[in-house]
C-alpha cells in the first residue's frame, strides 16, 4: 500500500466515524461531543498530509494553528451571527466552524492531532523501513 492510499483511506475511516457519532448519541459526553472534535481535528491533519510534502512535525504545528484558528474566530460571534441567517449554506458553514468557543474544544483538538501525529511517525518510519534501498 503506498502511503497516499493509506492517509486516503485513514481520511475515508474519520469521516464515516465522524458522521456517525453526530448521528448516533449515546448520551455520553465524550461519544457525542468531544469525539467528534478529536475526529475534526485529526481530519485537518490528514488533509495537510495527503497535500503537502511537509514532515509530521511541521504538519502537527500548522494543523494545531489551523484548529486555534477556528476556534479563536468563534470568539468573534461571527460563526453564530451566520448561523442565524436563512441561507442553508450559511448555516452549515457556520456548523463546520462550530460557534461557541470552548477550552474543552481546543483540548480534544489537541488529542486528535496528537493522536494523529503519532500514528503518522509510527507509520512514516514504517512505510521507510519497508521501501526498498537502493544500493549502488
Amino acid at each position: 500500500m503506498t502511503v497516499r492510499a493509506y492517509w486516503l483511506i485513514a481520511l475515508v475511516a474519520i469521516i464515516a466515524l465522524g458522521i456517525v457519532s453526530r448521528t448516533i448519541h449515546l448520551g455520553h459526553l465524550l461519544w457525542d461531543k468531544y469525539f467528534g472534535d478529536v475526529l475534526y481535528a485529526a481530519m485537518v491533519y490528514v488533509l495537510l498530509r495527503l497535500f503537502t510534502k511537509a514532515n509530521p512535525a511541521s504538519i502537527l504545528f500548522t494543523s494545531a494553528a489551523i484548529m486555534i484558528a477556528i476556534e479563536a474566530f468563534q470568539v468573534t460571534g461571527v460563526p453564530a451571527s451566520m448561523l442565524a441567517r436563512p441561507e442553508m449554506g450559511t448555516k452549515i458553514f457556520a456548523r463546520l466552524l462550530g460557534t461557541h468557543f470552548s477550552f474543552l474544544d481546543v483540548l480534544a483538538y489537541f488529542i486528535g492531532l496528537l493522536c494523529t501525529w503519532l500514528v503518522d511517525s509510527r507509520a512514516s518510519s514504517n512505510f521507510r523501513s519497508s521501501t526498498p534501498q537502493n544500493s549502488t
